[in-house]
């Protein structure tokens, strides 16, 4: 069964969700392919044990969002357009896993990062660069120290490093790397392994771990929400940082 929400693809077969990222070459993430990618899940998590996360082409998972959107009228509509993706995922308590390649940054690393299995081809590249425009990534700034450990969260937040796969995995952040040219046989493993398993145990083991260790997600997110739109995004730096960016320019910071 195959369905088109034009730029997310959805594909079900033997209880399992394929979602592809479809809008290479780097697969941006805007607002109505956030509201897609929410209403592909809200159908798919229903009739599946597992959700498998891929970008279409060879060049990235997912570069990010829409930096457009982060303009001060859109971004409140796609802060909650992306985050709905994330709490719909949270309370599923389906196994998720992304199979990643090329770039991963921003909103594409968080939402990878979030699945319980990241299988990374070599070529993937991971990184949080929001500093680098005067943002902060608010999913990363609840997940990431809690899955990777607060020194290495606080280098790839602050910093907007990019790093590679091999250290990704090091990190924690990565569950397996493999060249490209396997992944897709990394992935059908990793699933075969997953349904020799009772689905209800592993559902259950799932969202117990899930409760003992990110049981303030919810509240977290609320809070980093409300700093992003309420104090960063008011302020002239995260103004100037997105419109330098849109401009091609460097941003000219004030510290305020």
């Amino acid at each position: 069964m195959t369905n088109g929400h034009e730029t997310i693809q959805l594909r079900l077969e033997d209880r399992t969700a394929w979602i592809t990222l479809d809008r290479p070459p780097l697969n941006i993430l805007d607002t109505s392919m956030m509201q897609a990618l929410d209403a592909v899940l809200k159908r798919a998590i229903p009739k599946c044990d597992f959700v498998i996360f891929q970008g279409a082409g060879q060049k990235a998972f997912s570069a990010g969002a829409e930096i457009a959107d982060h303009a001060p009228k859109r971004v409140s509509k796609m802060l909650s357009a992306f985050h709905a993706v994330f709490r719909r995922l949270a309370a599923a308590d389906r196994v998720t896993i992304a199979a990643v390649r090329g770039y991963c940054l921003g909103g594409g690393m968080e939402l990878a990062s979030f699945c319980d299995f990241v299988l990374a081809a070599e070529s993937a590249e991971f990184g949080q660069p929001e500093i680098k425009l005067g943002c902060f990534p608010p999913l990363a700034m609840v997940t990431l120290p809690q899955l990777i450990g607060m020194r290495a969260a606080a280098r790839l937040i602050l910093t907007g490093e990019q790093i590679g796969a091999a250290e990704a995995c090091r990190l924690g952040l990565v569950t397996r790397v493999v060249p490209d040219v396997q992944l897709p046989a990394a992935v059908d493993s990793l699933l075969e392994e997953l349904r020799r398993l009772s689905p209800s145990v592993l559902r259950l083991t799932r969202k117990t771990l899930h409760r003992l260790h990110f049981a303030d997600f919810a509240k977290q997110l609320k809070e980093a929400e409300r700093v992003y739109l309420s104090v960063l995004m008011k302020s002239h730096d995260a103004r100037e940082g997105i419109l330098a960016f849109l401009e091609k320019r460097k941003p000219n910071w004030k510290g305020k």
